[in-house]
């Protein structure tokens, strides 16, 4: 029978000068979670990792006080809770539940992060537990065995950051394409308008020889309704992948007012963070299930158990799983874009170390990856991260 004999967290870190629309990242942190089973493999322990994606804090009070307590409890008390029924793995459907036991529906906030991250970390046990990739065991599960073979991926970046002018932006998105990137995203809405255009004019015609197609831009969430309207008028000629988060989440209204006058593509769904929220965005939102791009992030949404309940939805809704790009950049989405058919997955080259990015054997070419085949995750092939971050948490 299978146990789980410790729970260890902690918090690192991701101090960085840049800047997007709302927020500096100079004191930005995310919580780190080792779930240790009795499970051995090649004369050590199964553990399992698990962290929270980039803009949310590390919910460490959370974990602490409610979340570790109720895991660690349940496993000691009623251990076969814990498991499926084989009694030979995780469930980590059943550990969710327990998770949330004695919560109140609604508010869901920093808790959805402080759920995510575990959530995160019992899958990547689950998979080290069955010997097969995360990717593999949810094709397995849910998709009958299909799985992607390649993810797309695009890159994001152009931050704003002090004295980086036109050409260093200009210089950063060149060097996301001699990476293998064919489409890239950059920051706007912390300039004027004005300066926001040519700073999109900079990329899109000495970068990307003019085709606009290539280039997201992303305001997270800054506009009011009058700033919103003025930037969709002056984005809607220039064609570009699509304009993501131009107002407040939870405003609906003023994202479907959006789409009725803005006819290119749109993104959103990063800060909403569980299924009850996306399905309000698809019943009231305006979003267009033929050009429209979801980017729920299950690291901050309760983790990958509530985001099949969000795909149960969209499916319900019309919605094909191809409009699903998640937010975050990690690995944890790009088993899950792989495993369960998605669109794509993001991906930070430059910022957000040691947690951006994929194994360091995967190379990205004409903006699509290959899968890890490690078991889990993956976690353990991105070096930096592992020996950093991983190591001093599991050799504390």
């Amino acid at each position: 029978m299978v146990a789980v004999v410790d729970v260890r967290d902690i918090v690192v870190p991701i101090q960085s000068r840049i800047r997007n629309a709302y927020i500096d990242f100079s004191r930005m942190n995310v919580s780190v979670v080792a779930v240790v089973t009795d499970v051995v493999r090649e004369g050590r322990p199964v553990i399992g990792f698990g962290f929270n994606s980039n803009g949310r804090y590390a919910p460490q009070g959370l974990l602490r006080e409610r979340f570790i307590p109720r895991l660690v409890d349940a496993a000691r008390a009623h251990p076969t809770s814990l498991l499926d029924d084989s009694q030979t793995n995780l469930d980590p459907t059943a550990i969710w539940r327990l998770l949330m036991s004695n919560e109140k529906p609604g508010g869901h906030g920093e808790r959805s992060v402080a759920v995510g991250v575990l959530d995160m970390a019992l899958w990547d046990a689950t998979a080290k537990i069955a010997e097969v990739p995360l990717w593999r065991l949810l094709a397995d599960r849910m998709q009958g065995g299909q799985f992607d073979e390649r993810v797309f991926v695009y890159a994001a970046g152009g931050y704003y950051h002090p004295g980086k002018g036109n050409a260093a932006l200009q210089d950063e998105m060149r060097s996301y394409l001699d990476r293998g990137y064919s489409v890239v995203k950059m920051k706007i809405g912390g300039a004027p308008l004005a300066e926001d255009l040519r700073r999109i004019e900079a990329v899109v015609d000495g970068v990307l020889d003019g085709d606009a197609s290539r280039l997201a831009v992303d305001a997270n969430a800054r506009f009011d309704r009058r700033t919103a309207f003025r930037y969709a008028d002056a984005l809607a000629p220039l064609g570009l992948r699509w304009f993501e988060e131009p107002g407040d989440p939870l405003d609906y209204a003023l994202q479907s007012a959006l789409t009725e006058s803005y006819a290119g593509p749109m993104a959103t769904g990063e800060n909403l963070f569980s299924h009850q929220d996306a399905r309000n965005l698809i019943r009231y939102g305006g979003m267009r299930p033929d050009r429209d791009i979801l980017q729920f992030d299950c690291a901050l949404s309760y983790g990958l158990v509530e985001y099949l309940r969000t795909l149960d939805m969209l499916h319900r809704h019309g919605w094909s799983a191809r409009r699903c790009i998640p937010h975050g950049g990690h690995q944890m989405s790009l088993n899950i874009a792989a495993g369960l058919r998605l669109g794509g997955n993001e991906s930070y080259p430059d910022v957000f170390e040691p947690f951006n990015g994929f194994a360091d054997d995967i190379a990205v070419e004409d903006s699509y990856v290959t899968l890890p085949e490690e078991p889990g995750i993956g976690m353990e092939a991105k070096s930096e991260l592992y020996r950093t971050v991983l190591k001093p948490l599991v050799e504390s």
